[in-house]
């Protein structure tokens, strides 16, 4: 099947071929019918399945077969990042027909906010807590909204949106379509949907397995020595684009400053960073300037980046959902990528289970014979002190004075260097 075998109007067209998309995933495929035909529909797809698109350009075919009126669909995205993600697709895809669309969140003032969205916006993305701001101002008209789709529905529950999510939904008119896609469906979510959607279609695509362009790698490696192992990995491999994914913030940031130390093109995407920071980490992981992006998995939601050649869990996921989300943001749109997994002996069941949903055994590669000296060193020197720069460079002095240094194997130094 081909896109044009949909029949979209010429100027959506265009943004398609704009966009070089020539045949529909299978997410795509199976959702544009349904949703052209005004059917509501629960959506169950993994990252990386192109569900964008399968919900922006049906909502675009309706948008120009119907006046032109404002604040006509309501796009609601746990993230900025995610919002800002569609907002940029549908930007794209609806270059020639002059809808416009608009992306709101918090993190920034809302005056350029509101001045788009007066400007007769058809389209709104948003994050609940800042659309609810909106609507309270009332700057934002619920009761004119005729579609509603709800992307990454089970984030929203896992960040805590669902009681604003529902304050939003009683604010809307009930004759309306509404969509909802969502990884994983917890029991709160198919609850939700029940509520929500009206004799829904549910379209299902592989949405707990990663893709098959995917290799999958683990590593039995020490937690102390899981900065030397990736650094190492860096290094012997050819990695053009890598996402790392650290349990928390203060990881993610602390990490990604040692590779920077490092020489490695390093940054951060982490809940504790502006709009503005988040902004220019992202812009510059897409556009090349970082090869290497460290993350958690909240803040690393919305990601979507072509290219990205490697996903390195530094910290083992909770879940095995958490996994394939991770993962998927390599091998997108038929390209390979490969996903390394750092593990102790604590994880074994976590990886047994994963490689279970695989349907097969991740390939077990050896980790480098780390000298495990440099830590027990640095115990035994430690002291309320210790953490002072200016302190913890004198007592390191002269506690190596006259001791030979840590031998590295040759190899192992030129990796590390």
């Amino acid at each position: 099947m081909r896109f044009k075998d949909f029949n979209f109007h010429p100027k959506i067209n265009i943004g398609i071929d704009a966009c070089g998309y020539i045949n529909p995933t299978p997410i795509q495929e199976k959702a544009i019918p349904p949703i052209l035909d005004g059917q509501d529909i629960f959506g169950l797809a993994q990252t990386g399945t192109g569900k964008t698109a399968a919900f922006v350009l049906p909502i675009l075919q309706k948008l120009l077969d119907r006046p032109r009126k404002k604040e006509q669909v309501l796009i609601m995205a746990p993230t900025r990042e995610l919002a800002e993600q569609t907002h940029e697709n549908i930007v794209k895809l609806a270059k020639k027909t002059g809808l416009k669309s608009v992306a709101i969140y918090g993190g920034i003032k809302k005056q350029s906010q509101i001045r788009i969205i007066r400007s007769k916006v058809q389209i709104i993305v948003a994050c609940p807590g800042r659309l609810l701001d909106l609507v309270n101002d009332k700057v934002i008209r619920l009761n004119a909204i005729e579609m509603l789709v709800i992307d990454e529905a089970d984030q929203m529950f896992d960040m805590g949106f669902l009681p604003d999510i529902r304050r939003i939904i009683q604010q809307l008119p009930k004759n309306r379509q509404s969509l909802m896609f969502s990884a994983t469906m917890p029991r709160q979510i198919r609850l939700l949907a029940e509520k929500m959607l009206q004799q829904p279609v549910t379209v299902q695509v592989n949405h707990s397995v990663p893709a098959p362009t995917i290799s999958h790698a683990r590593y039995s490696i020490a937690k102390e020595q899981r900065t030397l192992l990736l650094k190492h990995l860096l290094h012997e491999h050819e990695m053009k684009s890598a996402l790392v994914f650290t349990r928390t913030k203060h990881k993610a940031k602390s990490l990604a400053r040692q590779l920077e130390n490092a020489g490695y093109s390093a940054t951060s995407l982490q809940g504790n960073l502006s709009q503005q920071k988040r902004k220019i980490a992202m812009d510059g992981f897409r556009d090349g300037k970082f090869k290497i992006l460290v993350a958690t998995d909240i803040a690393a939601r919305g990601i979507d980046v072509l290219g990205i050649s490697h996903v390195i869990n530094y910290d083992m996921p909770d879940t095995v959902e958490t996994y394939t989300h991770r993962t998927g943001r390599t091998g997108r749109a038929t390209q390979t990528g490969q996903a390394f997994t750092f593990f102790s002996q604590a994880d074994k069941k976590m990886i047994s289970m994963i490689e279970k949903n695989l349907g097969k055994k991740m390939s077990c590669n050896p980790s480098p014979p780390f000298e495990p000296a440099a830590k027990s060193h640095a115990r035994k020197h430690k002291n309320k002190n210790f953490s002072h720069p200016a302190r913890r460079k004198k007592k390191i002095a002269k506690a190596n004075h006259g001791k030979q240094p840590c031998l590295w194997s040759e190899s192992l130094t030129q990796a590390l260097a």
